[in-house]
């Protein structure tokens, strides 16, 4: 027989075989070339479950994550404590063994209360930067029941799943930031003619993902390539950050804590109620009075909520953090070899605004883009290499882009 006549690898014969490959000095078929396949693609998985491995050594602990998180928030140091707690317990979890006692770690969901500008947002963006994990951002107010218009659940995962390069070990202790999760709330009681189909259908949905589940996953999205090939995603290690403004839950706080006013004694402690920060007693029943359903509220057991911003936290905001608003038009400035400063008039000019138009920390870069537009415009065709920004020229320029359109009513 001749060597072509069989393959070079198992030796069967060409007429055993479905097909034969040739190469330069030998052959092969295509159930060696199947085999192959199958050893490596278990080499690769084993590979990725090593990558994916967590130290818990170099985890960075509860204190250590606080610290840096100041660095880059100001203030919110209850929400940063139980963040802090929270991520160091469920990394603790992952690394568990079975041990003889039975004692299993329950995943700790994290559910954020807070008005718009506050920091949800960058917490959970700053708290993944730090522990070098696939981290993703959805908004909540997207997703819609199965077979409506919008996007599914597990669209969550997709992304998830894109941004760690599709290793499915290393995207299962991933974290995920859902936002504006107060938008899918259950629009009342009352029955309906018509569905509600980005509420509570929605957060039937959610539930499978923030307990753990096995879950069929597609790479590209799920409507418009129906045909791909699903992959599975377990839920079980992955954490969920939830976030949202609930704008109006102060009335049901407030309703709460005035339920049971008899007597004296119970006017004293009224009296003791910081009316100017409801937020600070939020509870479960608050979330369920607001819409959210309970099986929901079950999920995210850990409950924190995030302090407006006074007047102190938003001059602190403007100039202090690493990526301050202030030194991030520095280093724009710089790009193009101009020294820029500001008066310190400004800075207080600019808080005082922000507290008038009641838009948080993200009404401070509203203001400061305002004032600087026109510099920035002139700027980089022109010769200055310094160029300081005054009282006058602040209030002339806010002036000028009417930004009392953005006071809130």
């Amino acid at each position: 027989m001749a060597a072509k006549d069989k393959c070079s690898f198992c030796g069967m014969p060409s007429s055993q075989v479905g097909m034969m490959l040739t190469g330069l000095t030998g052959y092969i078929c295509d159930s060696c070339v199947r085999r192959g396949y199958e050893i490596i693609m278990e080499a690769e998985q084993k590979k990725q479950q090593e990558t994916a491995k967590i130290n818990l050594e170099k985890l960075p602990k509860p204190k250590e994550i606080k610290e840096y998180l100041d660095q880059y928030v100001i203030g919110q140091d209850d929400a940063k404590r139980y963040l802090a707690v929270s991520v160091y317990n469920h990394y603790k979890r992952i690394v568990q063994t079975a041990d003889e006692d039975g004692v299993e770690i329950e995943k700790s969901n994290i559910i954020m209360v807070g008005s718009t500008g506050t920091g949800k947002t960058l917490l959970a963006r700053t708290i993944a930067k730090l522990l070098n994990v696939p981290f993703t951002i959805v908004d909540a107010t997207v997703f819609t029941e199965a077979g409506y218009v919008g996007e599914d659940i597990e669209s969550i995962l997709t992304r998830l799943l894109q941004v760690s390069n599709y290793n499915v070990p290393e995207a299962e202790r991933g974290i995920v930031f859902i936002d504006e999760i107060d938008k899918i709330a259950r629009k009342g009681d009352n029955p309906s003619i018509t569905r509600d189909v980005s509420g509570e259908g929605v957060q039937q949905g959610l539930l499978k993902l923030l307990e753990g589940s096995v879950v069929n996953v597609p790479p590209q999205g799920g409507r418009k390539h129906p045909d791909q090939k699903m992959i599975q995603v377990d839920t079980k290690n992955i954490l969920f950050i939830c976030g949202g403004a609930f704008d109006g839950i102060e009335k049901k706080i407030a309703q709460r804590m005035n339920t049971h006013v008899v007597g004296y004694q119970s006017v004293q402690n009224t009296a003791k109620i910081d009316k100017g920060n409801l937020m600070q007693y939020i509870m479960p029943q608050d979330l369920k009075s607001f819409g959210l359903i309970p099986e929901i509220i079950g999920r995210l057991p850990v409950l924190t909520y995030l302090n407006p911003l006074d007047r102190q936290a938003l001059r602190s905001i403007l100039t202090e953090p690493k990526n301050s608003i202030i030194k991030q038009y520095i280093k724009l400035f710089s790009m193009d070899g101009v020294k820029l400063t500001f008066d310190e008039a400004v800075y207080e000019y600019v808080v005082d605004k922000a507290m008038e138009y009641k838009l948080g920390a993200r009404g401070l870069r509203s203001i400061v883009e305002a004032i600087m537009i026109d510099v920035m415009y002139e700027i980089p065709s022109g010769t200055r290499k310094t160029y300081k920004v005054t009282l006058d020229f602040a209030k002339k320029q806010l002036e000028k882009a009417n930004l009392g359109r953005l006071q809130s009513v």
